[in-house]
C-alpha cells in the first residue's frame, strides 16, 4: 500500500533546504537572495499590497504586504523591493529586500507558515529555528544571541530572537526571527536577514528597518 503524501503545513518553522554544491557555492546563492529578488512564492499562496496607517509605528502609512498563505501582513520600508512572485525556494511564502550602499550588503525579510505550537514551547522553537537558519545563510559560521524575548503580534503569543552572525570568510550580519501562534494547528513567522557591507559587522540602517518590519507584523 502506498502512503499518501501529507498536505498539511510543514513543521514550524521550516529551515531552508540545503542547496546543491559546497558551502561556498551556497554562499553565492545566498548573496543573490539578499541582493536580488530570488525567493520563491509557494504555489497557491495569495499575496497583494495595500496601504494601512498604524499610529505610533515607524512605518506608519507605508505600503504593506498581505500574505494570505502565512496569515500575516507587514510594512514595506521606503526603498525596499517587493517580491511579486519571482522564482524561489519553498520554505517561504513572501519577501521584501533592499540592497546596501553601493550595492554591498543588504537585507531581506521573509514570511512563512507552519503547524501549531504551544505557547510554552515558543522560546525553544524560536531559538532553535533561528540558529538553524543562521547555519543555512552563514555556512561554517558562528552565531551569538543578542536578544531573546516573548512578545505579541495582534494580541497573539509570539517570540522573537535576534542573532549576530559571522562566517569563516569574515562575512558578518544579523538575523531576527519572530514566531507567532495563530491558534489551532497554525503558526507563522517573519525572518529578517541583514548582511553588513563591512567585515567588522555593524549592519546599521538595514538592521533597524528589519526590526521595524517585524514589529509592524499583524495577524490576518
Amino acid at each position: 500500500m502506498t502512503t499518501p503524501l501529507s498536505v498539511s503545513p510543514p513543521p514550524f518553522p521550516p529551515t531552508p533546504p540545503a542547496q546543491p554544491g559546497p558551502p561556498r557555492a551556497r554562499r553565492a546563492w545566498i548573496v543573490g537572495v539578499v541582493g536580488a529578488l530570488v525567493l520563491v512564492l509557494v504555489a497557491g499562496a495569495a499575496v497583494w499590497w495595500l496601504t494601512r496607517d498604524e499610529d505610533g509605528s515607524p512605518l506608519a502609512g507605508r505600503p504593506r504586504v498581505t500574505d494570505e498563505a502565512a496569515g500575516l501582513s507587514y510594512a514595506v520600508p521606503e526603498g525596499w523591493k517587493r517580491n511579486d512572485g519571482k522564482d524561489l525556494i519553498q520554505a517561504f511564502t513572501s519577501s521584501i529586500t533592499t540592497k546596501g550602499p553601493d550595492g554591498h550588503g543588504g537585507a531581506a525579510v521573509l514570511a512563512g507558515r507552519g503547524r501549531g505550537i504551544d505557547e510554552s514551547a515558543l522560546k525553544q522553537r524560536t531559538e532553535t529555528a533561528a540558529r538553524s537558519n543562521a547555519e543555512f545563510f552563514y555556512p561554517d559560521g558562528t552565531s551569538t544571541v543578542e536578544e531573546s524575548r516573548a512578545t505579541t503580534v495582534s494580541g497573539r503569543p509570539a517570540y522573537t530572537v535576534a542573532l549576530s552572525v559571522r562566517d569563516d570568510t569574515g562575512r558578518a550580519g544579523r538575523m531576527r526571527l519572530t514566531l507567532v501562534t495563530r491558534g489551532g494547528d497554525r503558526s507563522a513567522f517573519l525572518l529578517g536577514v541583514t548582511e553588513s557591507p563591512e567585515p567588522t559587522g555593524g549592519a546599521g540602517r538595514e538592521a533597524d528597518e528589519v526590526d521595524a518590519v517585524l514589529a509592524s507584523a499583524a495577524v490576518r
